[in-house]
């Protein structure tokens, strides 16, 4: 079996004191959680705060919190539904 290489990074941007993000925080962890449970593939997450660079802040800013990986996001990520099917999709499918 080949190994499907170093893990991929999830970006969390969020913004301080924003409720929404500390929601999908929350589910993030939770839907991670499962994911070392079953042993699934398990991104590294780097969390962003958007409004410390005016660029990342236009480019998301309006959205957060936004969940991007390999190229794919997944916008106002509140619920755990919403990360788990995000993750399988991306990460399951380099596995297949």
């Amino acid at each position: 079996m080949t190994s499907p290489g170093p893990l991929p990074t999830l970006r969390f941007y969020e913004r301080a004191d924003c409720e929404l993000c500390d929601d999908a925080r929350r589910a993030l962890q939770a839907v991670l959680e499962e994911r070392v449970k079953c042993g699934a593939m398990v991104p590294k997450v780097h969390a962003i705060d958007v409004a410390r660079d005016a660029e990342t802040e236009r480019a998301f800013g309006y959205r957060v919190p936004v969940l991007v990986l390999e190229g794919r996001e997944l916008s106002l990520a509140m619920g755990q539904r919403a990360i788990r099917r995000f993750l399988v999709d991306t990460l399951d499918a380099r596995l297949a």
